[in-house]
């Protein structure tokens, strides 16, 4: 059973910056891709970024130039730097992994059977 865990979401003024920690139980030896997903209530999750076993990363317009993805290969752990935030980055965030040995897109939600907690991030105008 592959687990995710979050850590990093907290509540700061428009402008400040927040980053996000998601350790997860990956075959270290195989290909893995990881997502960072966002939902506010009432809406669809939409992915934000990802990151794979290779080193390749994706971003979504909304947070391109703004967010950081990055990894840390010895422990498997995810993190999403998040700068320059804005209220409409208000969200849970959660990570997400489709499995061992299979691609991040199409980055939908559906696809994703393993997700973490999530953690709320807030940010105030």
């Amino acid at each position: 059973e592959i687990e995710l865990v979050e850590s990093g979401g907290g509540s700061v003024q428009a402008g400040g910056s927040l980053r996000l920690s998601c350790a997860a139980s990956l075959y270290p030896d195989s290909y893995w891709c990881v997502a960072w997903f966002r939902q506010v209530s009432g809406k669809e999750r939409e992915g934000v970024a990802t990151i794979n076993s290779q080193g390749g990363i994706t971003y979504a317009d909304a947070v391109k130039g703004r967010f950081t993805i990055s990894k840390d290969d010895a422990k498997i752990t995810l993190y999403l730097e998040m700068n320059d935030l804005k209220p409409e980055d208000t969200a849970m965030y959660y990570c997400a992994t489709p499995g061992n040995d299979v691609n991040c897109y199409p980055l939908i939600a559906v696809r994703y059977p393993y997700w973490g907690q999530g953690t709320q991030v807030t940010v105030s105008s």
